[in-house]
Formats: C-alpha cells, sequence, structure tokens
C-alpha cells in the first residue's frame, strides 16, 4: 500500500487473497528442495496490496526486508539490508559491505531477504548485486514489483532464470473488501450493492478501497449512519482518476 495508508494489524490481513498468496510464495521457497533456485517474485499493479502482504510476511517470518528507493545505489541498498540485520551505521567498501550482508543473512538461512521495489535495481542496472547476495547466502529472496517485473528480470538471464516461482497479485475481490471494511469501517454494516460499486469504480486495487472505505468512515459518523448502501450512500468513492480541469470564465461578469 502506501505510508499514507492507515495502520492496522497486519494478523487481520491473513485472509486478504494477495496476503494469503506471497505467504505461499514465501514457504515454497522456504521450504524448497536441496539445489532448486531460492528466488521467488511476487508481481502487481499499483495499489493491489503488494507491500501490505510483504510486511504480514514480515512479521510472521522475522523476514528482513527493505524498499527501495529511487536515489539508491548499490552501496545503499547493502547499507540498507545491514542495518536491517541490526548493524549500527554500517561503513566500509561496498564488496566488504556485500561479504558482511552475506555472512549476517547466512547466519539464519530460513529467514527471507524481501526487496520491495525491486524494479528501480532492475531499472538501474543494481539486480545483479540481489542475485549475488541470494546465491552466496542460500536464503530465501523475494522480489516485489510491478507488472512489468518478470519481464525486466527477462533480460537479465542470470537472475531470470534463478527465480523459482512467480506470482501475480490479482484485483480484489468482493471477499477482500468484506474484510477490508471490517477493518476500516467498523461498526457500520455496508451492503454488498455498495462494496461492489467501490471495489468496480476503484478498479479492484485495495489501496483506493481502503481510501473509499476510510472517507465512508467520516461521511458515517457525520450522519450517524449505522447501515449504509447503494442508494443511501451519499459520499465519495475514490477512483484514482486526476481531477478535471476547471473550465474558463468566458467574457465579463455584469
Amino acid at each position: 500500500m502506501s505510508e499514507n495508508t492507515p495502520s492496522v494489524k497486519t494478523g487481520s490481513l491473513a485472509p486478504l487473497k494477495n496476503v494469503a498468496g506471497f505467504m505461499a510464495l514465501t514457504k515454497k521457497i522456504q521450504e524448497r528442495g536441496p539445489h532448486l533456485p531460492n528466488l521467488g517474485v511476487m508481481h502487481g499493479r499499483s495499489g493491489e496490496g503488494k507491500t501490505y502482504a510483504s510486511i504480514y510476511v514480515q512479521n510472521r517470518t522475522r523476514a528482513i526486508r527493505v524498499e527501495v528507493g529511487a536515489s539508491w545505489n548499490r552501496k545503499t541498498f547493502v547499507r540498507s539490508i545491514l542495518l536491517e540485520c541490526g548493524v549500527v551505521d554500517p561503513r566500509g567498501a561496498t564488496a566488504d559491505l556485500v561479504e558482511r550482508a552475506i555472512a549476517l543473512l547466512g547466519d539464519q538461512p530460513d529467514r527471507p531477504l524481501i526487496v520491495d521495489e525491486a524494479d528501480k535495481l532492475v531499472d538501474k542496472g543494481l539486480i545483479e548485486i540481489v542475485r549475488e547476495i541470494a546465491e552466496a547466502s542460500q536464503v530465501p529472496v523475494l522480489l516485489i514489483g510491478e507488472e512489468q517485473l518478470p519481464q525486466k528480470l527477462e533480460r537479465v538471464e542470470r537472475v531470470h532464470n534463478r527465480v523459482l516461482e512467480w506470482y501475480g497479485a490479482e484485483p480484489s475481490d468482493l471477499a477482500d473488501c468484506k474484510l477490508l471494511a471490517k477493518i476500516f469501517l467498523p461498526g457500520v454494516e455496508i451492503a454488498d450493492d455498495l462494496l461492489e460499486s467501490v471495489r468496480i469504480k476503484g478498479g479492484g486495487r485495495a489501496r483506493r478501497i481502503v481510501v473509499t472505505l476510510s472517507g465512508m468512515a467520516d461521511w458515517c459518523r457525520n450522519s450517524g449512519a449505522k447501515a449504509i448502501d447503494l442508494k443511501s450512500y451519499t459520499g465519495g468513492i475514490f477512483t484514482g482518476e486526476a481531477p478535471k480541469p476547471r473550465a474558463l470564465r468566458v467574457g465579463r461578469a455584469a
């Protein structure tokens, strides 16, 4: 999701389709047989709950999780891993930091390394450092990125060939919406027809659905509503569309 998404207990997210899917992907990489590759990839559209899924798995598995920044280079990436491993202010040449990260990760071989926004590493030509760390440490490594991540990785054969399993994030269904409503719209009964409208207009993206549900919570508090449906709800539904330009005024005021 995003840093602006309301925080919730990740345990309550367990039944969400993409959370369960990413958990299953992680377990498959953890339980792989000897000599099998140790990379897994989750890919999908922005807003489909991939980051929430990764945070849930992080909490369940004590994974090391980093979210790649747009300005990062090799050293920044490895330093971030070391910081998550508990190293205070890691310093030194990049090669030395990589060796240290490999050693620390390898000490707990079942503890996953999750790399969110992995697209940025591919775009910058930095993804080989992930392959180096994965191959040397042999820990489960989970890459998360946007829809085109598989195609981008395909251009880096030495990384692409080491992917054991792919999981494509799916749009939220009505069951996902009902669960999100329990979390973000507590104490209000929301009819299926309204939830389905929220799902469709939000393109099935969990982030947009959550934004709408949070707005509904405010609307219900202000109106005193304890039950809402498509006919009674007069508030907004977040679609993600950019606002239209205001029409230019023509002529002079009288």
